[in-house]
């Protein structure tokens, strides 16, 4: 797909392109240098800002360490939710 470079150096990307990722007026892209290219990757920091705060623990998990745990199969550390220490 080709696009033009307008007067003030922007660019409209095709809709398949903005369809395909989701794209909509005011989502944030991320611009690469890759050598000669141009690379746009979309900022997953924004999908993860309209998820945060939506899911709970489950009950009786004190912190996302204890989540974490629990989902690899490890026991907790002595009560301790301060992360794996080996």
């Amino acid at each position: 797909m080709d696009v033009i470079v307008g007067e003030r150096g922007q660019v409209t990307l095709p809709k398949p392109v903005r369809d395909a990722l989701g794209l909509a007026k005011g989502s944030v892209l991320k611009v690469e240098l890759d050598g000669g290219r141009i690379v746009l990757r979309k900022d997953a920091s924004e999908a993860l800002r309209k998820v945060r705060g939506k899911f709970r623990l489950a009950d009786g998990l004190a912190s996302t360490d204890a989540a974490m745990r629990e989902l690899r199969g490890r026991a907790p550390l002595d009560g301790d939710d301060q992360g794996d220490r080996g």
